[in-house]
């Protein structure tokens, strides 16, 4: 029912057609982003490959309308490169709960129908009026807009970035905005007053954080560097490490399983309040570089 996502960096060789870029967040290797969507039950779902360089946030929405999984989420998890507020608007009218980890939270401003009518208290919060006309004249629109990204003519991620790039002088893309920023303002004041909520959104960021580490533990062939030149080995390559990741998960998760039924059938302590804080993602005890053996003379 819920799920976060994150994108991952991945050094890659500096020729080929593939568009690796510098990040200088991340060294002065040029290298790609392999952004990924894992479910509530440590799953990769969704996984694709984007620039080192690019906002993080117009792609959610990719990997939440590409399958099945993904459509059955409700409630989505993002760090603070997810922040936008198309983004905001754009999942709340395709019915996800958006709930981001905002950097900086204090620094953000509340939007308001009426800014006049704000207690004295929160008006130097306020950082502006909702203007109700441009989205009522704009609503068609918008709904067409919407159901496009849902019936999949269009990835939402092109159509956002679109609207992104020119939000100023495209009426359609300053509606979606006035949306966001209305459903934003909302989510802010329920992030403050609701504390299962934060506790929610970092256990789900906590499970993604998690499954890159693991990601980060198998790819050790050449210091974990993509060597392919096009797009398309890149991608094979990623939905090569995401599989592997998702055979250890699933492993794991059986044989846990059944050391809890034996512990059951011993009549020891499984208390299911313990059992929600165990993982499937470990891999200790999993040689990854395999096991060489030699027949004896």
């Amino acid at each position: 029912m819920t799920a976060s996502s994150d994108g991952q960096f991945f050094p890659t060789t500096q020729h080929g057609e593939a568009m690796n870029l510098i990040n200088a967040k991340y060294g002065q290797e040029p290298g790609l982003k392999a952004y990924t969507h894992v479910s509530d039950q440590f799953g990769p779902f969704a996984t694709q490959n984007i620039p080192a360089t690019v906002n993080e946030a117009p792609y959610i929405l990719d990997g939440l309308l590409m399958n099945e999984v993904g459509k059955k989420i409700k409630e989505q998890y993002a760090d603070t490169g997810g922040f936008t507020d198309h983004v905001f608007g754009a999942t709340a009218l395709l019915s996800y709960r958006f709930v981001p980890r905002i950097r900086d939270l204090p620094s953000k401003r509340l939007y308001l129908f009426d800014p006049a009518a704000a207690p004295k208290e929160i008006r130097g919060l306020v950082g502006g009026k909702i203007r109700e006309t441009l989205i009522t004249e704009n609503w068609p629109d918008i709904l067409r807009a919407v159901a496009t990204m849902a019936a999949g003519v269009m990835p939402p991620s092109q159509l956002l970035r679109k609207f992104a790039s020119y939000p100023r002088q495209h009426e359609l893309a300053v509606a979606l905005r006035e949306i966001g920023r209305i459903e934003r303002t909302l989510f802010i004041i329920d992030w403050l007053l609701d504390a299962d909520m934060q506790r929610r959104a970092q256990i789900g960021l906590n499970k993604g954080e998690a499954h890159h580490a693991l990601k980060n533990a198998l790819r050790i062939g050449r210091q974990g560097e993509i060597r392919d030149r096009t797009s398309e080995g890149q991608h094979y390559r990623m939905a090569g490490l995401n599989l592997l990741a998702a055979i250890i998960i699933y492993w794991n998760t059986k044989h846990l399983g059944c050391a809890v039924a034996a512990r059951k059938s011993a009549g020891l302590d499984c208390s299911p309040d313990l059992l929600a804080h165990i993982s499937p993602l470990g891999w200790a005890h999993i040689l990854l570089t395999g096991e060489y053996r030699w027949k004896t003379r």
